[in-house]
């Protein structure tokens, strides 16, 4: 009895400490070759991870072929917003190293190439 009780409240306190990641939420991005997206960050283990969930061009929203796919993996937190893992970037279809760092309603995202020399980044704006 009392290990079960034991493992309950330690499936309780995972679970606070991943609704209380700042990350979580809908986001959406900066246009990117004409496109952007509304991506959803959900937990995905320890880490965190973001799926496009819907696609927007200059027509409005359309359907693309990245809708579905995971743009942000395996994000593992370090404190105070601060995330690290990998991005993909759907117009040239690369994956980088990625870090996050989320204040309040903006997340800004940076995925870099030779070992985090040359970075380019976007900055994310909090739908929910």
């Amino acid at each position: 009895m009392k290990k079960t009780l034991i493992l309950a409240a330690a499936g309780l306190m995972t679970a606070g400490a991943a609704l209380a990641e700042p990350a979580l939420g809908l986001w959406k991005t900066e246009v990117d070759d004409g496109a952007y997206a509304h991506v959803q960050i959900s937990p995905c283990g320890a880490n965190v991870c973001g799926t496009i969930v819907q696609t927007f061009n200059s027509d409005g929203e359309y359907t693309s072929p990245n809708k579905g796919k995971q743009i942000v993996r395996a994000m593992a937190p370090s404190g105070n917003g601060a995330y690290e893992g990998k991005v993909w970037r759907p117009s040239n279809d690369k994956i980088y190293i990625g870090k996050m760092q989320v204040n309040g309603s903006s997340l800004k995202l940076k995925g870099c190439v030779a070992g985090g020399l040359l970075c380019s980044s976007q900055t994310w704006t909090k739908l929910n």
